[in-house]
């Protein structure tokens, strides 16, 4: 059997020795390749969002810079970086065009921010003036934090991961503030920050809002995420 074809988003463009470039971490392409998955790169600026996901099997959003605060209504603050809206508009369609036809979808991080604002939700623009720093979401230069998490007992992703607390690691300063219609929130941080949903009636559409791709490699846990999103893509494969 051949392998699912995993779509992943890409960062957005940049410049590098005078040449434009895109890029995607190593560890979302090792955590499919684990999976069974094949990984294909989707940077933005393909115009055939329906041809683009009629050629995958399964869309994985990924982590990267912020949103662009235009696009759900939020406000600008200085700790906002890396906006794009070339690669915000075409996850926005990826994600829509994903929803309605029931592709499987995994969110990573922004991945999560994208698919609450394309479905209507909004972002607070910077947690630690929301919730403060008692639970650290975003470390310090060159070091790695994590923090706890308790999943919704009975929801798909306490299936998927197999246990209702874990740690996991953290690597974000905005979060989501109201929550789209049609997605259910199913994990969060201990001080409220929402850290996972899924979608109800969808086929498999989990997203989440810390990084299980930095760990997955030596924590099983983590891994589960990318093992089961790849047995979804592969059931939409032979469908």
């Amino acid at each position: 059997m051949a392998a699912p074809c995993i779509g992943l988003t890409t960062y957005a463009r940049f410049e590098h020795k005078q040449e434009e470039n895109v890029r995607v971490p190593c560890e979302y392409i090792d955590t499919v390749r684990r999976a069974g998955g094949m990984p294909v790169l989707l940077p933005a600026g393909e115009e055939d969002i329906q041809g683009l996901l009629s050629a995958v099997d399964g869309l994985l959003l990924l982590g990267g810079g912020d949103i662009s605060p235009g696009l759900h209504g939020g406000e600008s603050h200085k700790a906002i970086y890396e906006t794009d809206e070339e690669r915000d508009r075409f996850e926005i369609s990826l994600v829509l065009g994903a929803v309605e036809s029931g592709l499987p979808v995994l969110g990573i991080c922004r991945g999560i921010q994208i698919l609450n604002v394309a479905l209507g939700g909004t972002l607070h623009a910077h947690l630690p003036d929301v919730v403060g720093e008692t639970v650290k979401h975003k470390p310090e230069p060159s070091s790695a934090i994590e923090h706890e998490l308790s999943v919704t007992p009975g929801s798909r992703l306490a299936e998927v991961i197999g246990q209702l607390e874990f740690s996991a690691n953290s690597d974000h300063h905005q979060a989501i503030r109201e929550i789209a219609p049609g997605l259910s929130a199913v994990a969060e941080a201990p001080d409220g920050v929402i850290e996972a949903v899924e979608m109800p009636g969808h086929p498999w559409l989990i997203a989440v809002q810390w990084h299980p791709e930095r760990t997955a490699a030596e924590d099983p846990i983590q891994q589960r995420l990318f093992d089961h999103f790849v047995i979804a893509s592969t059931s939409s494969l032979q469908e």
